[in-house]
Formats: structure tokens, sequence, C-alpha cells
């Protein structure tokens, strides 16, 4: 069995290659970059088709992460990345068994519900390029009856994204948390990767049908606890100091909070938790916990363009 992975030079898909070719299938990467395992094959996601003769599956994790703001000059680019790249995977896929990678970000969060079932609405809200492009991309990949997955704050080894800035911030001594404690949805990387090779049938469950799957850790964790846990992996003995939410938005459009974005306020801020009932009907059951999580200093990993999603 051949399986296509686009995007294998980040860091969801990455790991995603890594299991693969771990269970014994033949691996291809597409993207501009080898991926860690198996043959490359080059794609410019804004520019051609992927070459995908030959693969019996596919999983598209490539997209282009950046928190962009509202009427940024690169939104174009990251429209093409996300939408029309994801538009050529599906061309090129030609009804192959396909699993798309999206994001808990397609959510719209002016919302009071704090548990999230994929029937939430997906269609405005977004509060970045990122967001719109993610839901746009996912649209065409439901009607093109691909298995679309929806993690929410991807960790784990070679993490580019999530945790380093606020590990930035905690080595000052001071981890500025965005209002009260809450309850939210993390999701291991492993957990992502489990969940892409069990929808693809590969894990001894069938092939889960057609639609979205929110896809998460067994429970919700409580932010701070969790937070800790991660300082004390990292063995950084910061204070966890709580700033207002609507003052930790305005300092994240500005300097005053190197590390934090609008995009990264809201999700700390936030409590989200997902609802993982339709991907368990399926088989799946996540494995891993942030009790797992061990860091991995200096690997070397950047975002760069291609990089799984932050989800």
């Amino acid at each position: 069995m051949r399986i296509a992975i686009t995007g294998a030079t980040g860091f969801c898909g990455a790991h995603l290659a890594r299991a693969a070719a771990q269970s014994g299938l033949d691996v291809t990467c597409h993207g501009r970059r080898p991926g860690p395992v198996g043959r490359h094959l080059p794609w410019d996601a804004t520019a051609t088709d992927p070459d995908l003769s030959g693969a019996d599956l596919v999983v598209h994790c490539a997209a282009a992460v950046a928190d962009l703001p509202p009427g940024h000059r690169d939104e174009a680019h990251q429209y093409a990345v996300n939408v029309t790249g994801t538009r050529r995977v599906l061309r090129a896929a030609a009804g192959r068994p396909l699993v798309h990678v999206s994001s808990a970000s397609v959510y719209d969060p002016r919302t009071a519900a704090t548990v999230l079932t994929e029937d939430h609405p997906t269609a405005a809200g977004h509060l970045n390029a990122y967001g719109r492009t993610k839901a746009a991309a996912e649209h065409h990949a439901l009607a093109a009856g691909a298995v679309v997955l929806r993690p929410r704050a991807v960790y784990g080894p070679g993490d580019p994204h999530l945790l380093p800035p606020l590990l930035a911030r905690a080595r000052r001594g001071l981890l500025p948390l965005p209002g009260p404690d809450t309850a939210l949805s993390l999701t291991a990387v492993a957990n992502l990767t489990d969940a892409c090779l069990a929808a693809l049938g590969l894990t001894g469950t069938p092939p889960w049908p057609p639609g979205a799957y929110n896809i998460a850790d067994p429970a919700p964790y409580r932010r701070d606890s969790a937070l800790r846990h991660v300082l004390t992996a990292h063995r950084l003995p910061a204070r966890i100091a709580h700033v207002p939410a609507p003052l930790a938005r305005l300092a994240a459009r500005t300097t005053l909070l190197p590390g934090l974005t609008p995009y990264t306020v809201d999700l700390l801020a936030r409590g989200v938790v997902l609802d993982l009932t339709r991907a368990r009907a399926q088989g799946w059951h996540p494995r891993h916990t942030l009790a797992d999580y061990r860091p991995v200093e200096s690997s070397g990993h950047r975002p760069r363009e291609g990089d799984g999603p932050p989800c």
C-alpha cells in the first residue's frame, strides 16, 4: 500500500510520515522539500496539481499557517496554499481515499457553547485568514467525499507553533495568560497521527465514512494546570499571572506581550472542548495525553510553509 502525504516536511505531516513508514506503508512525501522518510515528489501547492499516480491513499496535511491580521498582504498566498492547494489535491486524488487535516479554527467563535460538535457553524466569524481559508478548504474536501479531521491546539515533539512562544515568555520568569482559568481541548500529535491512519482503515477498524470529525486528547484539561505541567517538564520555574482577556487581546496587537498573537490569546482565553463522540463511534480512542509530554530541546525545527496547522 502506498500512501501519499502532503506537507510531510512539517510538524503533523512529518509525524504521520514516520508512523506510516513504521506501519509498513510505502510513503511518498509531496512538497517543496523531502520529508523525513520515503520518496520525495516535488510539489508547489500554489502552482500545480501533485503527482499522485501510484498512490492508494492520500493524506493532505500541507497548509500555510501564519496568524495573519485582516487585510495582510500575505493573505492571498495563504488562500492559494490552503484553498487552491486543497482543490489541486482533491482533483489529483481522483476518488482515492483521502483524509484532509483541517482545524478546529474553522468553528465560529461567536458562541456561548463550551462543547462543540461537528455541527457547530463554520461559515463565518473566523479570527484570522488561517481560520477562513481552512474553512473554505474543508468545504471543498467535504463536497468531494473526504474524511476531514478537526484537531485543536496540536502539541508534541517538534511543535513549532503552540508551545515555543509561551516557553519563550516563561523563560523571563512570568507567563501571562489571558482571562481566568478554563477548560479546553488539546490534541497530542500522536493522537492526530493515529486518527489519520484509523480513518483510512489502517489500524484494524473499517475506514471512516466521509465527513468531519473532531480530534483531541481523551478529556479536556484545565488550562493553568496543563501549562504548569509543561513548565515543569521544561524545568522552568515561571509564575503564571492572569491578565484580563480584553487587555491581553489589545497587547497581542502590539509588542507589549511578545509571543502572544490574537490567535494565541483566543486559544488560551476561550474555553473550548471538542465533542469526540463521532470519532469514537468509528472505534478510534485517543491513547495519548499531556502526561506523555516530554520536551525535545534544540530540535532545530522552525515554522515554515507546509508545516502542520496550529489548530
